[in-house]
């Protein structure tokens, strides 16, 4: 698959560093042009600058409507046109029901469901141009079971997976897929605000017993953008290591 992309145009939020910058690596290596954004702007850049001439960075708060429209346009007149979009943009607070504050809820309602939204909406007049294209948003595991202490998270997770199902349905008369990836414990700084002693007890109920890696989410990505997986739309992906069985 090394040249499967080339000529497509990928959008990836959520790319300055972890999970994203390794998706945005990976669809680069295998010949896509790449977007980046992130709110991380110094290691944004730095990560488009080390892919090189296939990538740009824009700075972009995925909550914003105006902020989707620049990150389409810098897409358009960068590359000319937007093939794939990778909704990687995520945070979490590792809070009970009980401990979440509307605040908190609505900052992670805003990141990661409306930014969602908000991406598949933006991109879809331009795949429509493009004669189809391929969404992939990232859900969690916490998408498909419930958890004792992520419930904002978990909320919003659940959501991705639902938004994912309708959007696959209502996009595929114009060859647009939409396909839903639920990663389990990945080794990300998104992990290091656990309270200690959690990620060892999220290792312990994985059955392959470790954390996956995020290359290993990104071979996923890769194969949902490609033409390897042209007729799949609807799809749920679980790399979680056994922990959703």
């Amino acid at each position: 698959m090394s040249n499967a992309l080339e000529g497509r145009v990928a959008i990836v939020t959520g790319a300055a560093r972890g999970q994203g910058e390794a998706e945005a690596r990976l669809l680069a290596a295998h010949g896509a042009k790449v977007v980046l954004t992130d709110i991380l702007v110094e290691q944004g850049q730095a990560a488009a600058a080390s892919i090189g001439d296939a990538a740009r960075f824009v700075a972009h708060d995925v909550s914003s409507a105006e902020g989707w429209d620049e990150v389409v346009t810098a897409a358009t007149d960068a590359f000319g046109r937007v093939d794939i979009l990778v909704n990687n943009a995520a945070i979490v607070a590792p809070l009970k029901l009980i401990d979440t504050d509307q605040e908190t809820f609505d900052r992670i309602y805003r990141v990661n469901q409306l930014g969602v939204f908000l991406g598949m909406r933006a991109v879809v007049a331009p795949m429509r141009a493009a004669g189809g294209g391929s969404i992939i948003n990232i859900s969690s595991v916490a998408g498909l079971q419930g958890t004792n202490s992520l419930f904002a998270y978990t909320a919003t997770k659940w959501a991705v997976r639902g938004m994912s199902q309708s959007a696959a349905l209502e996009l595929a008369r114009f060859n647009i897929r939409v396909n839903c990836v639920f990663p389990g414990v990945i080794d990300t700084p998104m992990n290091d605000g656990n309270p200690e002693g959690m990620n060892d007890v999220l290792v312990k109920t994985t059955p392959m017993r470790r954390m996956g890696q995020p290359d290993e989410i990104a071979q996923a990505i890769l194969w949902l953008a490609s033409p390897a997986s042209s007729f799949t739309t609807g799809a749920e992906l679980a790399v979680d290591g056994g922990m959703s069985i």
